[in-house]
């Protein structure tokens, strides 16, 4: 299948190192604040892996809309603290690609919570992942090949792109 092709191409690209706890369910649904710390819980997923995946849960979580300012000053700052450790086109590149693959991946979990376990609140989420996946592969060629597979397979109806 050509959209397999594209995502193992798109993981192939991926540059930083699997060497970093990573919590792979991190949004503010998952930070607590307890006995005036921040403690964040859901970790039963965790392992190690790309220090940008949680970057991007973060700052493109399909639960919380939040504008492209926004965004990028999560971004920035995130940047700011990290910026001898840290190349940051390399970081660009991994974040831009974990972000779309975790929301692809988003889509067919909220689909499939709908379908079989019909829970359809997921369902009013959709529409935002795929704004969230437009937004990281507009400007960049590393997904030419994956617009192309979207474009034929998913109406721009479908993602809410009329």
């Amino acid at each position: 299948m050509e959209i397999n092709k594209q995502i193992k191409f798109l993981l192939s690209n991926l540059k930083l190192k699997n060497d970093t706890f990573v919590h792979r369910d991190f949004h503010a649904s998952n930070l607590m604040r307890y006995k005036k710390e921040l403690a964040i819980i859901d970790t039963q997923d965790a392992l190690i892996g790309n220090i940008a995946y949680d970057l991007a849960s973060l700052i493109d979580d399909v639960r919380f809309k939040s504008n492209k300012k926004l965004k990028n000053n999560i971004y920035n700052y995130y940047l700011k603290l990290n910026k001898n450790k840290i190349n940051t086109s390399i970081l660009l590149n991994d974040f831009e690609i974990l972000s779309v693959i975790r929301n692809m991946k988003i889509i067919g979990i909220f689909a499939r919570l709908a379908a079989r376990d019909k829970k359809k609140k997921y369902l009013k989420l959709i529409p935002y992942a795929w704004k969230l996946i437009e937004l990281r592969i507009k400007n960049n060629k590393i997904f030419d090949g994956l617009k192309k597979i979207l474009n034929l397979n998913f109406s721009k109806e479908l993602r809410n792109l009329k």
